[in-house]
Parts: structure tokens; C-alpha cells; sequence
């Protein structure tokens, strides 16, 4: 039996590192998904994106780059090899690989939940944590989702759970603040409200 686990990151160098994580865990990365919010530009086919530090561009490490959301890439490049820049209902601009991106864009037109959360729910996440998680992508988070077998749960969740938003928490201060939950045609977050949600948790893409 396959569960969907999810976890949300307000850094962006964390969720990746996450990915990585599960890569050598085991989980093919055609099983893996990453969704992170865009609004302010940091992912930039322009100019190098070196968010590691290393000195190599993050999209050039391993086989190749550009595969595309969804594609399967071979040897070690990855999930991470395969970002895309697109667009998703609610979240506005985002950088994305994977399954999940891949699904939430072909359900944007037509699911009236909105892509992410009719992606997520479809794969068994809960309503309240998907809009949890929409929520948490359009004010600048970091989302990353695994498809993986029941007897790997645990093993897996205690990777994901490094660093991740505790998602009751983050919720409920949101809610504190008005929010009820995740709407698909509410207006992205803007590049300066980004930048205010991210200082606000001390969230970063350096």
C-alpha cells in the first residue's frame, strides 16, 4: 500500500536538502514532488542559483537540467535537476518538480478545490492539511511531497519532519489572524509579502 507524506519548509536550502534525503533513502525521485513559491524571483533561468553554496549552479548538478515538471531524469541529477517555472490557481508564480506539480496543474482548470489542494487531496492528504499546505506555498513556503510504501512511513516521516513547519502551529496562528482556509481565487502574495511572511519565521532561500 502507498501513503502520501508531506511536509512544509519555510527555507527553501532546507526542503531541498529533504528531497536529497529521501533520494538516498530509496524514494525514486519520480515518487518525490517540490513546490516552492516564487513571488519575489529567486529562481531566475538567467542567472546562476547556487542556493548550496557550492559553486555549481543547483539546476546544472547531476545528469542534466531542464527536464521539465514531471519528467523522469536519469542516473543522479535527480528531482531537483527536472524545476520548472509555472504557474498554479491561488500561489502564483512557483518553482516545481514532480508528481505533485504535474497533477495540480492538469486539475487547475477543472477542480474547483484549486490544483495543489485537489492534487493533494486526490493522493489522500487531508482537506484541512492540503489548504494547510496551499497556504503555506502562497505565503512563501517550500512544499514537499513523497509517495511511499505504508512500511516506510515512519522511517521517511522522521527524514521530512527535520526542520518542517509544525503545520498545527503555523495554522492556527494563521487563523488567530483571520485566515479560515485555502482559497484558489484569492490573490498570490506579492514579492514584499513574501519577504514579510519569510522574516516573520525566519524563513530564507540562502
Amino acid at each position: 500500500m502507498t501513503v502520501t507524506i508531506s511536509r512544509l519548509y519555510d527555507d527553501y536550502t532546507i526542503a531541498q536538502q529533504a528531497v536529497q534525503r529521501l533520494e538516498a533513502a530509496g524514494v525514486p525521485h519520480s515518487d518525490i514532488s517540490i513546490v516552492a513559491n516564487n513571488s519575489d524571483g529567486w529562481y531566475n533561468t538567467d542567472k546562476k542559483v547556487d542556493r548550496d553554496h557550492d559553486g555549481v549552479d543547483d539546476r546544472a548538478e547531476g545528469a542534466g537540467t531542464g527536464a521539465g515538471i514531471g519528467a523522469g531524469v536519469g542516473g543522479a541529477a535527480g528531482l531537483l535537476a527536472g524545476l520548472g517555472l509555472l504557474a498554479i490557481p491561488g500561489l502564483g508564480p512557483v518553482v516545481a518538480a514532480g508528481w505533485l506539480a504535474a497533477t495540480a496543474v492538469g486539475a487547475a482548470a477543472g477542480a474547483a478545490t484549486g490544483g495543489v489542494v485537489g492534487a493533494l487531496t486526490e493522493a489522500g492528504i487531508s482537506k484541512e492539511d492540503a489548504d494547510s499546505y496551499a497556504e503555506g506555498v502562497r505565503r512563501g513556503g517550500t512544499l514537499v511531497s513523497a509517495r511511499v510504501a505504508d512500511a516506510d512511513q515512519s522511517r521517511l516521516d522522521a527524514i521530512l519532519n527535520e526542520s518542517a513547519v509544525n503545520l498545527r502551529d503555523r495554522s492556527a496562528a494563521w487563523q488567530k489572524a483571520g485566515w479560515t482556509s485555502f482559497d484558489p481565487a484569492s490573490k498570490p502574495y506579492g514579492a514584499d509579502e513574501v519577504r514579510k511572511e519569510r522574516q516573520l519565521y525566519g524563513g530564507s532561500l540562502r
